[in-house]
């Protein structure tokens, strides 16, 4: 990896070109590991219920040794413009791609855990250039994508205080620092905690924010629903009177997930006791693979010859990404820092826009959406489409990033 320093924006500010090499000495050591896995038997079910099957484990890692092509997916990240700035003493890392359009839109979009900028890669020529690709003119944005602090390219924090709430204070200094004098924010998965938090702090150049995983859930039902991760407690059996269906609906969706969300517990307890995601390659993978059921269903058909919204080079470009930079644990410590629920709502009062993907982790009620973003400037349901909406469906995302945004222009 190569930085060269541009011409600094302000003083102390200094904003480098950033290209990505990762030597080929690194590339061998990966496919070495792969071929000396130590694989476990085989699951005693014939299902996904106790999680990612061998047969996908093994097929992924016969992939990623023998076929697989780094170098790919590295020209892509090449072809476009990367910067690395340093913000509170951490060198962040963003692609920045400016549109031809001269009245296009600035727009910060995160990305979430297991991810990485690698998620948006699709969404930039429809986003940036929408002539080209079904829009109009008037619908461009400038889009800054950066990576998380502990995620890819980005500075790993030595100490504690990169929180949601530290994140978003940063993107807006980098937004600052980019010359941006009002733009919007999006965000799934950590992405959408980040740009909630973003609408909460409501700096004076945001104009508005989309989520594509709201956090919409009353507080009062979030933490009752929280007690049922151990599986122990039954918390659909105490939810409240008078929920309709559909947000009855959502508390049984949030509940199974708790329910099957060991990976997210494990990081945020212990963070550190993951050090098999440093050494094991195919442990990173299968570990990454896991983040909700119907992600895992359309991972495990890639492998099985059926690719539907992510293919095989999709899925191995983003875990290629954590091996090579070693961020299997880095990443995970974003979960210990944070201590703000997933789901509730957290009191955003700046327009918010909201997109609801069917495979969702939370199918978020209008009635509830309303509640948490009091400023709802957009809400839709989407027919298909799941946690890695824009990585999966990009043409949908795009489309629905014009649309959400379209009356803050």
């Amino acid at each position: 990896m190569a930085v060269k320093t541009l011409t600094p924006t302000r003083t102390g500010t200094d904003i480098r070109e950033f290209r990505v090499d990762l030597p080929e000495a690194d590339l061998q050591d990966l496919r070495t590991r792969l071929a000396a896995t130590r694989w476990p038997e085989r699951q005693t079910v014939d299902d996904q219920s106790q999680g990612v099957p061998l047969e996908t484990s093994q097929a992924l890692a016969r992939y990623w040794a023998t076929e697989y092509d780094w170098r790919k997916v590295e020209a892509r990240l090449n072809a476009l413009p990367n910067f690395v700035t340093e913000i509170d003493g951490l060198d962040i890392h963003f692609i920045h791609v400016r549109s031809r359009h001269d009245d296009a839109l600035p727009l910060i979009v995160t990305h979430g855990w297991p991810g990485s900028v690698i998620e948006q890669l699709k969404i930039i020529g429809p986003l940036t250039d929408p002539t080209a690709h079904g829009g109009r003119a008037s619908d461009a944005f400038h889009l800054v994508i950066p990576s998380m602090p502990g995620y890819g390219f980005s500075g790993k924090p030595d100490g504690p205080g990169w929180d949601p709430q530290h994140i978003a204070r940063a993107w807006t200094e980098l937004m600052r620092r980019l010359g941006y004098t009002r733009f919007v924010a999006q965000g799934g998965d950590w992405g959408a905690l980040i740009t909630d938090m973003l609408g909460v702090q409501a700096p004076p150049e945001l104009a508005g924010i989309h989520t594509n995983m709201p956090c919409v859930v009353p507080p009062d039902i979030d933490a009752l629903l929280q007690r049922g991760i151990t599986g122990v407690n039954n918390p659909l059996a105490e939810l409240p009177a008078g929920l309709s269906d559909e947000e009855r609906a959502a508390c049984e969706r949030i509940d199974f997930f708790w329910k099957h969300s060991a990976y997210a517990l494990m990081m945020t307890t212990r963070p550190e006791t993951l050090t098999a995601l440093a050494d094991s390659p195919a442990g990173l993978a299968t570990f990454m693979l896991d983040h909700d059921a119907a992600s895992l269903d359309l991972i495990c058909a890639a492998f099985a010859g059926r690719p539907g919204g992510l293919s095989r080079d999709d899925i191995l470009d983003n875990v290629t990404l954590y091996w090579l930079t070693n961020t299997g644990v880095s990443s995970a410590r974003l979960y210990a820092q944070n201590a703000l629920s997933f789901f509730a709502a957290k009191g955003v009062q700046v327009p918010a826009a909201v997109s609801q993907f069917p495979e969702e982790i939370l199918l978020a009620p209008r009635s509830w959406a309303e509640r948490a973003y009091p400023n709802l400037i957009h809400y839709n349901q989407l027919d298909r489409g799941g946690h890695f909406a824009a990585w999966e469906q990009p043409e949908l995302f795009a489309q629905e990033m014009r649309a959400a945004f379209r009356s803050l222009r």
